[in-house]
């Protein structure tokens, strides 16, 4: 069976991609913070997949988090053939008032261990020929976002620096994906104080898309080897948007769009 390692895989678009793995007779390697949560995940998937589940409980916003993953990979003398590098999250506020701390934090997480993940364990893909890896972006990463400016930021890093690969290891029998989901049913929206964002707005809540659908989109399109997948037509619709407003009418009024309403 191939294998492979999930990040930030106890809840949301990490816990679809391990469970539709599972269906696709992945063995897994479960990686996140909460080892109740990833525990019952491993108990389902080994019982209603009959699939191997391996759990790793690691901060990877800790700088030696990614080394500690792949050294206890190398320990079990297991190959990952497919890397999903979904742990991340985001932070709410004008920049100059935020949490400095949770700011570096981000960056640790979405951008360095992302990184040093995927340097970890490409080098492998492409001595055998063969291997996958999906780097989840977000269409904030297509898009400059007041308020919500260094998670755009870190996501813009993700897909670049995944395009980048793509174009380097094409050919090889190699993939590799940046993943640009728009809102998604899961916790992120909450860890990162988005609820202030609709408090007494007037705007239209977004459309929230399943964790599955995004899943679903991201492996259909691996499999035809897209460099970058924006999942669902509405946020492929905007993340052209900026083909044709010049930046600084869009950021603009994407600043008034994100302003916090109190």
């Amino acid at each position: 069976m191939p294998t492979a390692l999930v990040t930030g895989a106890s809840m949301g678009i990490g816990a679809a991609f391990a469970r539709s793995l599972a269906m696709k007779k992945y063995d897994l390697v479960l990686v996140a913070r909460s080892q109740d949560k990833l525990g019952e995940l491993a108990h389902e998937l080994t019982t209603n997949q009959g699939v191997k589940v391996k759990v790793w409980v690691a901060d990877l916003t800790v700088p030696t988090a990614a080394q500690g993953v792949f050294d206890a990979v190398k320990s079990w003398e297991w190959t990952v053939d497919l890397l999903v590098n979904n742990a991340g999250f985001g932070d709410y506020a004008a920049f100059v008032s935020c949490d400095r701390s949770k700011q570096i934090s981000m960056i640790q997480l979405n951008v360095l261990a992302l990184t040093e993940l995927t340097h970890l364990f490409l080098p492998s893909m492409v001595e055998r020929k063969s291997g996958s890896i999906i780097n989840v972006a977000s269409i904030a990463g297509l898009q400059s976002l007041p308020y919500l400016s260094v998670y755009a930021a870190t996501k813009a890093f993700v897909v670049s620096f995944s395009e980048s690969l793509w174009a380097e290891v094409k050919g090889s029998g190699v993939k590799v994906q940046a993943l640009c989901p728009g809102t998604t049913e899961s916790n992120f929206g909450v860890a990162a104080g988005m609820d202030k964002m609709m408090e007494n707005s007037t705007q239209t809540p977004p459309k929230v898309a399943t964790a599955e659908s995004v899943v679903k989109e991201s492996l259909d399109a691996l499999e035809r080897n897209e460099p970058i997948v924006v999942t669902g037509f509405g946020n492929q619709v905007v993340s052209v948007i900026g083909r044709f407003v010049p930046r600084k009418t869009l950021v603009g009024w994407v600043e008034q769009v994100f302003r916090p309403k109190n």
